[in-house]
């Protein structure tokens, strides 16, 4: 039987290139755009927006990493959900999805690829896409992912920026997939590994349908920057500061555990030298910064919403079977940090 996670080294979004280095790279390139560009890599947001009318922008995103499950198709759903996070968090809707493909030939020739392709193009499938093509090379590590076209409303569109000094923010996702992650190569806690497995697989359609009945201030989906790293953006680009209280943030069963055990992804520590702009309470227990610098694999949808609607909010994604969702923290007035992190 073929182990997936034996061909990597570290899978899902835990094996993205450090935000540390990559920050540093994207600030000596120079910026290629035009009047035509409603969104790109200068504003940190999940995708690019491109308007083609007053009333019709396309959104574009790709995403693409390595197994962190075994099971072929399993890793070809995640993968899928985690590239079409980005269409959603932009407030957009799916429209076409591309394959990306790098895999060792022997895997290919074993059927592997097909597994993973035909459980992607499920996900598709259950977004109301379609899969149009695709590109592969051969490569040592297995790599997937996808690029994702959609369509927004220029005037509705979700950035980053725009979270108001009073608004809550709401998690749509339990946190805690890169520690679980390693859990289930060590197969170990397999009540919350199966929880983050299903996570990871879930589609953040139904949260996004949801949310544009609300008032949506700011919004990001939260992947392998963590939950401080988005946060921080969105804090940054909306010039507040972020408070976060741990005790409401919804984790899989057993991640505390986990992460007491040492279980924590290497992406973790480099999310931690990067992201500076961070406090957390000296009083909290140390395992919390492991969790809240945790790298997300197909993770939540994070909306800054008035504070007038937080719990309405919530309680439609509970009536939409999003059993998760929390209101997870403030938006206040910049004080010096992007992001504080309390009880």
């Amino acid at each position: 039987m073929v182990r997936l996670t034996d061909y990597v080294t570290s899978g899902g979004c835990a094996c993205k290139i450090g935000p540390h280095i990559l920050n540093r790279v994207l600030k000596a390139v120079t910026p290629v755009t035009n009047e035509h560009v409603l969104a790109d890599m200068t504003g940190a947001d999940d995708a690019g927006v491109y308007q083609i009318s007053d009333t019709f922008a396309l959104v574009q995103t790709l995403d693409f990493f390595t197994p962190m499950v075994n099971d072929p198709g399993l890793f070809g759903k995640i993968a899928a959900a985690n590239a079409l996070s980005d269409v959603y968090a932009m407030g957009g809707t799916p429209l076409t999805a591309m394959n990306i493909v790098g895999f060792p030939v022997p895997l290919v020739e074993q059927g592997v690829l097909t597994d993973v392709l035909n459980g992607a193009g499920s996900i598709v499938a259950e977004a109301g896409a379609a899969i149009v093509g695709g590109h592969s090379i051969e490569n040592k590590e297995p790599i997937f992912g996808m690029s994702v076209t959609g369509q927004v409303n220029p005037h509705q569109i979700w950035k980053n920026k725009g979270a108001q000094v009073g608004d809550v923010l709401v998690l749509t996702k339990r946190i805690g997939t890169g520690i679980m992650n390693n859990a289930l190569k060590a197969d170990l806690f397999p009540v919350g590994t199966e929880q983050a497995v299903t996570s990871m697989s879930t589609l953040n359609r139904a949260a996004a349908e949801v949310a544009h009945n609300f008032t949506v201030h700011a919004c990001t989906d939260v992947t392998g920057f963590s939950l401080m790293g988005h946060s921080v953006e969105m804090a940054s680009a909306s010039n507040v500061t972020i408070h976060i209280k741990v005790y409401d943030i919804p984790l899989f069963d057993d991640v505390i555990e986990a992460a007491q055990m040492g279980l924590i992804p290497a992406a973790s520590y480099g999310n931690r030298k990067a992201i500076t702009e961070v406090q957390v309470d000296e009083a909290l227990d140390p395992v919390w910064t492991d969790i809240v610098f945790d790298p997300q694999t197909s993770g939540g949808l994070l909306f800054s919403v008035p504070a007038s609607e937080g719990e309405a909010l919530v309680q439609a994604f509970h009536k939409a079977g999003i059993d998760c969702a929390a209101i997870v923290g403030t938006v206040e007035s910049f004080s010096g940090l992007a992001v504080r992190v309390i009880e």
